[in-house]
């Protein structure tokens, strides 16, 4: 192999690394093994007072406010609500189209709200006001 298609090869790799970096957060809490090797994954537990009628991520104006990144048993999925209930969550589309999104992470066992997918970026708890950014 050449110099030329070794750098190739080499930066394929590192973009590869790079987009699957971004559908974990690193040191999230709420994944955790199973002994037969499978993932658990923990959603914020639904608050005691009754919520109303989800609304749903293929309703476009239940995402005014941007999309909360929560990790559920199928990966990163973008929702309407940080709970994840059935039917407000869809795939995600991060690196490929650019939304306003909070990343929804487990650390210290408090649910924490962050501007970008990692603990070190700005994270908040879920019960303030976020700081939103496009990405």
């Amino acid at each position: 192999m050449n110099t030329v298609q070794h750098l190739a090869a080499m930066t394929a790799l590192a973009l590869a690394a790079t987009g699957a970096c971004a559908q974990f957060v690193k040191g999230n809490e709420a994944v955790s093994l199973n002994s037969d090797g499978t993932a658990k994954v923990e959603t914020p537990p639904l608050p005691k007072a009754t919520l109303g009628k989800p609304c749903p991520a293929a309703n476009a104006a239940c995402t005014a406010g941007g999309w909360l990144m929560v990790e559920t048993s199928e990966g990163f999925r973008e929702c309407t609500e940080l709970y994840a209930r059935p039917g407000t969550c869809r795939a995600s589309s991060f690196g490929m189209e650019k939304r306003p999104r909070l990343w929804i992470v487990k650390s210290k066992g408090q649910w924490l709200q962050c501007e970008r997918p990692s603990l070190d970026s700005k994270c908040v708890t879920t019960k303030t006001l976020p700081n939103l950014i496009v990405q």
